[in-house]
This record gives C-alpha cells, sequence and structure tokens, in this order.
C-alpha cells in the first residue's frame, strides 16, 4: 500500500488534536492500581494504547469502553494477579514495555515482556539494574541488557539511582511503580535525563491519582508508599500529533488551528510552536487552541532538541524549505527510537530536495542541493510517515509506502487531513 498526496497551497483548516498518547498510557496505568473505580475520558485509541490496555487486563484490572469512548478501569489497589506463565506482548510499544516492567513487581507470579524484533533491540538495562536493586529478580530471556525479560521478585521500594540519559521511560517507570511499594521510594538520576518534559507528565498524573512526586528538578525525586486513589480523568489533546498540522501551514502558506489543545501544558513538544516562531511563522493561542499562520518565508534555525526528540523529523519536514541551514542538536538517542530515526532524518530532508549532514550528536539540513521527491518507507515508523505527509504536501511528488503505521499513535491521522480542510 502508498499514499500520493497532492501539493497545497493558501490553505486554511481547523482540526481537532487527537488525546495524547503520553497521558492516556499514565492514566490507565493510575487508574489500573487505583483501589476503585476510576473514568479516563477521551482516552487516545491506538495501536500503542491498546497494547496497555491488553496488558493491564492480564495483570487482572478491569477495563471497559463506555459511551463513545471512555474507559471504566476497576482498579487492583496495586495487586496483581495475572495467569501463571503471563506473557504481554508490547508489540512495539516502547512505552508499554518501559513502564509494564515495573509494574510487573506488583505481580505475584512472574510476568514476561517480549515486544517485536526492534523492540528486542531498544535498551532496558539502565531501569531492569535499579529494579533488581530495589527487590526486583529480572533475567533477560535473549540478550543481556534487551527484552524479551521475565520480571519476578518485588518493587520494595528504597534508594534507588536510574540513568535516565537514554530515555527519561526508565525514570517514569520506576515512579509510577513508587506509590504501590513497601517503602518510601528516593530516586537520583546521575546526569540529566533525556525527555525531561514526560517526567513532569508522569508526576502531573500521580498527583491526579493521589501520587505526589516530591523532587528536586530533575535529579531527586521521592514517592510516599500508600497507593493511588480513583479519579474521573480527562485526557489532553497531544502536541506532538498537532506538529504536523502546524508544519504543514508552515510549508504550505496557509493557516491551520488545532482545537482540543492546553496552551499551558507541560507536554514537551509544545517547544515546537517556538521554533515555527523563530522560523518566520505567527502563532497565536487560544483557551483551547492555537493557530499558525504562514506565508511560506521561512529562516533556518538552530536549536538542541534533547528534551524534545519526538519533533526533530517534524522540523526536518519544515527545514528544507527554510532560507539557510537548519542545525539540530541533542539527537544521539535519535538511533534506539521506533526505528533509526537519524536516517529517517536524512531521508525526509533529501525528499524536500535538501542535505542533512549527521556529526555526533549534531545534524545540520541545508536547503536547495538535491532535486528532491521521490519514494520514502517510513521503516514502520508513525512519526516519519507524518513528517513525509509534510513534504509530500509541499511538494506533490512524493511516495508514501505503508502509510498504515501510523495506527501506532494517531489512527486518524489520514482522515484528518481530509476532513479538517487541508486536502
Amino acid at each position: 500500500m502508498s499514499l500520493h498526496l497532492p501539493a497545497v497551497s493558501g490553505i486554511r483548516a481547523c482540526i481537532a488534536a487527537p488525546p495524547s498518547k503520553s497521558y492516556t498510557h499514565r492514566a490507565l496505568i493510575a487508574a489500573a492500581c487505583a483501589d476503585g473505580r476510576s473514568v479516563i475520558h477521551d482516552p487516545l485509541q491506538s495501536e500503542d494504547t491498546e497494547v496497555t490496555i491488553t496488558a493491564l487486563r492480564q495483570l487482572g484490572a478491569e477495563i471497559t469502553v463506555i459511551g463513545t469512548g471512555d474507559l471504566l478501569v476497576e482498579g487492583t489497589g496495586g495487586k496483581f494477579s495475572p495467569s501463571p506463565g503471563c506473557t504481554i506482548e508490547c508489540r512495539s510499544s516502547g512505552t508499554s514495555m518501559r513502564m509494564l516492567l515495573s509494574l510487573a513487581l506488583l505481580a505475584d507470579v512472574p510476568v514476561c515482556l517480549t515486544g517485536s524484533q526492534r523492540m528486542q533491540s531498544r535498551p532496558v538495562a539502565p531501569l531492569v539494574n535499579a529494579l533488581n536493586s530495589a527487590g526486583g529478580k529480572i533475567r533477560y530471556l535473549k540478550e543481556s541488557g534487551f527484552p524479551p525479560v521475565c520480571v519476578d521478585g518485588e518493587f520494595r521500594g528504597g534508594n534507588m539511582e536510574i540513568d535516565a540519559s537514554a530515555s527519561s521511560q526508565f525514570l517514569s517507570s520506576a515512579l509510577m511503580a513508587a506509590p504501590c511499594g513497601a517503602e518510601k521510594t528516593v530516586i537520583t538520576t546521575p546526569g540529566k535525563p533525556a525527555s525531561r518534559a514526560y517526567l513532569d507528565i508522569t508526576a502531573e498524573v500521580m498527583a491526579t491519582f493521589g501520587a505526589p512526586v516530591e523532587r528536586d528538578g530533575y535529579r531527586r525525586f521521592s514517592v510516599s508508599p500508600g497507593g493511588y486513589l480513583p479519579a474521573e480523568y480527562t485526557v489532553e489533546g497531544d502536541y506532538s500529533s498537532a506538529s504536523y498540522f502546524f508544519a504543514i501551514a508552515a510549508v504550505c502558506s496557509g493557516t491551520v488551528e488545532v482545537t482540543h489543545l492546553n496552551p499551558v501544558s507541560c507536554q514537551g513538544d509544545r517547544v515546537f510552536l517556538s521554533l515555527l516562531a523563530e522560523m518566520g511563522c505567527r502563532v497565536t493561542e487560544g483557551s483551547h487552541s492555537v493557530t499558525v499562520t504562514s506565508d511560506g518565508r521561512l529562516r533556518g534555525i538552530t536549536v538542541a532538541m534533547g528534551d524534545a526528540p519526538d519533533i526533530v523529523l517534524t522540523l526536518a519536514a519544515v527545514a528544507p524549505f527554510a532560507d539557510g541551514p537548519t542545525t539540530i542538536t541533542g539527537i544521539r538517542n535519535l538511533r534506539v527510537k521506533e526505528s533509526d530515526r537519524i536516517s529517517a532524518v536524512v531521508r525526509i530532508a533529501a525528499l524536500g530536495g535538501a542535505v542533512a549532514n549527521v556529526s555526533d550528536d549534531t545534524l545540520t539540513i541545508t536547503p536547495g542541493k538535491l532535486p528532491g521527491g521521490g519514494t520514502i518507507d517510513p521503516d514502520d515508523d508513525h512519526r516519519t510517515a507524518m513528517s513525509a505527509a509534510v513534504v509530500a504536501l509541499k511538494r506533490g511528488d512524493v511516495e508514501i509506502l505503508h502509510p498504515e503505521c501510523v495506527q501506532k499513535s494517531y489512527p486518524g491521522f489520514w482522515d484528518a487531513l481530509r476532513k479538517g480542510g487541508i486536502l
């Protein structure tokens, strides 16, 4: 299957942002651990969130779809009783794998976690090492340091050190299990965590479900035992997914309003709006929406993206159409995402006629060096496919293979382009 999109310009569109994937995962976990009944309004329905829902059901939580897609969650009080021999298939959901690693220590029988071939090359050692120092007996079933794993033991809590420089999910995972631990959990980090804004999301959701996190910046986190309280929770809109629509406005000369967004959200990918403003776009924030307007004249910028890795590909789709090069630092960890996203940046830039030069932790995209256009295989990476759509709508001579891979985070993406007024 492949997809060709026409070149568009002068667009005027209004699109509702999908619910946040990050918030949905965390709300599901907190609700499953709570002592009582929770309702999650407007959760994201995607392949990744379905992995987490299925896993929590296997662990013993009752999750029922009600109304038009809300979720009723009967929590377990932080004590899981899965069937003996329980194996959780995480597929390609890195968030599910890492979050569930700590959670599985709350089960009364060993739990195995596995995933796709790509998942089996994504590291988990920093988290496993920390959990094993706090009561875990986790062992690798194939290659040391990588899934699949067998999770046994307990989450005792106490003092833990977690190296989150490769992924903040290692730290978020332990934090979310900590309220159900036997002791107060104190976690320190030896260096700067990656994608720090996701730790803010974790702490925000935990507090909403009655389990506050005491913290000293991003270096020390403390969580008392006592579990979670049930809650009625509404998932806010996703800035990562909205970034593609803002990028389309930037390169296709027009105006795009995205609704269902929290203008004061702690989502790190909200920074994409300030990047577009720096490149020459006009950004207007409403009470529940953001509008980006562009005349197509863009400037290249220099920016550090270590705290917002998920929008590097979106920026790479805009950069080929700027006047001057764009330099992005903090990219090293992109090689261990759903695909090798540094390679994906090079291919996205080439679609737009630009050259991406990579050096260690830095890449520079220089416009106008290649003819551009052609075919791209997203390598089963949803963000590569959606970023390619930005280039395709500017040029009109791009073929995107396997566009269905957006099911991972945003199943309605292609329909949103049509219904929102871009196509």
